[in-house]
């Protein structure tokens, strides 16, 4: 992995070359985003490409989603100088939490909890995760903020698959997300 090397063309996406296919089976996702992270203009450009959408908007702080959220979430809260909140799986908080049950993409009954004093009514927030496939993992992060009186003022992610859950995030929220369209297929296909 060249961790130097940056493309004389940078379209939006270019990037997305540097994610890792999985050889570990089914319960793994199927690109790992860790070299991407690991490339300083490829991590810059892919969170400028989650927040071009959220130029204006107001956002008062920024949420990511255990784990790969983390990573991108506090990146994108970095560039708009803004708070970061961790949205976690259960059981990693040992402060007063509210917990958000949900299934996963690999169809595992999780929970996903957040401290109950991070989020005031009407405190407007970005969420960030690595992927969208089925929704059930971002729909509990946006149960937990609303729950709490938050607004979801977007969805940033680096891939909101075409699937019935990234169809319906995308109707109900506004999103942003680095897959081109012409690549969309075969991430749709995990190709």
């Amino acid at each position: 992995m060249d961790l130097c090397h940056v493309p004389t063309t940078r379209e939006k996406g270019w990037y997305l070359a540097l994610m890792a296919p999985n050889v570990k089976g089914r319960n793994y996702a199927w690109l790992d985003p860790s070299r991407l992270y690991c490339h300083p203009q490829g991590l810059q450009d892919c969170v400028g490409d989650l927040l071009q959408p959220f130029q204006g908007d107001p956002i008062d702080m920024v949420a990511g989603i255990d784990p790969m959220g983390f990573i991108l979430g506090a990146a994108a809260a970095a560039v708009l100088q803004k708070s970061f909140l961790a949205i976690r799986k259960a059981g990693h908080l040992c402060v007063q939490t509210l917990a958000q049950p949900y299934t996963d993409y690999s169809g595992r009954e999780k929970v996903m909890e957040v401290c109950t004093d991070a989020i005031s009514p009407g405190l407007r927030i970005l969420l960030v995760d690595q992927r969208v496939e089925t929704r059930g993992t971002m729909r509990a992060a946006i149960q937990l903020v609303e729950r709490l009186g938050g607004v979801v003022a977007g969805i940033a992610a680096v891939c909101i698959e075409d699937s019935e859950g990234g169809r319906w995030i995308r109707e109900h929220y506004k999103c942003a997300h680095c897959v081109p369209p012409i690549l969309q297929p075969r991430f749709d296909r995990h190709q």
